[in-house]
Formats: structure tokens, sequence, C-alpha cells
């Protein structure tokens, strides 16, 4: 049990950390729609907290990222499509609590972890690549074994250069949290300049640019279609990449296992 002095420096950490990120939480779970205001969002900061939270959490909370209703353009002719799916519920609890030695931990046994075997790709996923003769995936055992089950008869390509964009844990002592909340910590650290030995900001960006044209290479080689199986965070990295070079979206990039987005350009 907390002492009355680690239960204030706990709640008052968190209070500052809303604070000086001023950014907006909005969850949604089977209960209906929460929320915690903070005025003035930050672009970096949203994008942060947004594509993190819980990051590390159950299929049964996902966030509300953008509910704007998207419209599928018209197309004419071939079009190019990159298919961007989340990785299913890897084979580890996903909502402990602990210290920042034990996240520190964590991060590494959520990294070696397979896909939970009960862990199954929704039928719309399975109709939108069926028929795909190979799958990129990060190398990773849960994005591998994800692909493996999505499509079993394609080829996979596993190229680190599609991981996650990474976390360090913050070293916060006297502290216990769950796991998604040292995550919301530590990709907001890792915005604001907090690396210790891992990838940055600017070189997950570039990283990010490199996977898209890969992923587009690879697209116009393919009859149009690329499909990537990775990680929630970097595939939305990527995700902005494309939109910024003219693909429209359908979907939304939540965090939530098995979550699938798809970019289209004429």
């Amino acid at each position: 049990m907390c002492s009355v002095a680690t239960k204030w420096a706990r709640g008052n950490l968190l209070r500052a950390l809303l604070y000086r990120t001023r950014a907006e939480f909005i969850f949604r779970d089977g209960r209906g729609l929460y929320g915690l205001r903070m005025a003035r969002v930050g672009r970096i900061a949203w994008f942060a907290i947004a594509h993190t939270v819980p990051i590390f959490a159950g299929s049964n909370m996902t966030l509300a990222l953008d509910d704007r209703p998207h419209v599928r353009p018209a197309f004419a002719g071939r079009r190019t499509r990159v298919i961007l799916v989340r990785h299913g519920k890897p084979a580890i609890s996903t909502n402990p609590r602990t210290s920042h030695h034990g996240f520190r931990r964590y991060i590494d046994a959520y990294q070696d972890a397979g896909l939970d075997p009960q862990s199954a790709p929704p039928e719309e996923l399975l109709d939108l690549v069926k028929g795909l003769d190979e799958v990129f995936t990060s190398g990773s055992p849960r994005a591998n074994d994800s692909a493996r089950t999505l499509l079993p008869e394609a080829e996979i390509i596993a190229d680190p250069l599609f991981s996650e964009a990474p976390l360090a844990a913050p070293r916060i002592p006297l502290l216990k949290m769950k796991v998604p909340v040292w995550a919301v910590m530590a990709r907001i650290m890792w915005h604001a300049g907090y690396h210790p030995e891992i990838e940055n900001y600017r070189r997950a960006k570039t990283r990010a640019s490199q996977a898209a044209d890969i992923l587009l290479d690879r697209a116009h080689a393919n009859d149009g279609v690329a499909v990537l199986v990775a990680h929630g965070y970097f595939n939305a990295m990527i995700g902005r990449v494309l939109k910024k070079r003219g693909f429209a979206r359908m979907g939304s990039h939540r965090v939530r296992f098995w979550n699938v987005v798809t970019y289209e350009r004429s």
C-alpha cells in the first residue's frame, strides 16, 4: 500500500504533467464517453498523447482520435493504396501497475511478446486484405504473428525500419502507476527531448518518410497495393507522411489492436 507521501507525490506529479501538456483526453469504453479537458492543446503534445494512450492498454479501451467523417473521393483509373494495420493483442498483461524500474523491464517484455492466441483479426480486415500475396512487418514477434494470422499464405517481408517509435522509462522514484500512464509520460518526454540511448523524434520522422517510400515503391510494383502490419504510433507517423503527399485517409488511427487505416491516391 502506498504511503501518504507517495500518494501526495503521485497526485501532484500527475497534476503538474497534465497542466504542462494542457492536453485533452477522450476515452471510449463499453460504459460510455469520459473526458479530461485542459485548454489550448499543442499539436505535438496532442499527437504524442493521442497515439500513445493507452499504447499498452487492452483492446476494450480505445481513444477517440478523430471522429470527423472522412469523405472517400471518387478515384478514376488505377489507385495507389497503402493499408496500415496495428498488430493484435500481445500475449502479455497490458495494464499492470509498476515503478519506473518495472516499466523499463515491461518495455523489454512487451517487445518480446508474441500474439495472444485468442486475438483474431476482425472479418472486415480479413476481407480488406484478402488475396494479397505479401505483407510488410517490423519483424517484432507480435507483428510477425499478426501478419501470419492475417495472411497465412502471403510472403512476410520483415524490416526493422517499421519498428515502433521507442520509449524510455522516466526515472521517477517513489511512484507506482499503471503501464498506460507511464507510456503517456514517456512519449511526452520523448517529444520534449528525453531519449537516453534510443532514437529521437527527428530520426523517427525521417524513418517514417523512408518507410512510406518503401511501401509506395512496393505498391507501384504490386498492382497498386501494399500492406503493413506494425505498430500504432509509428503507423500514425507514416500516415502523416502519406497525408502530406496527397493521400486520402479512410479510417482513424485508434489505439486498439487490429486497427486498420487505409491511404489512397489516384
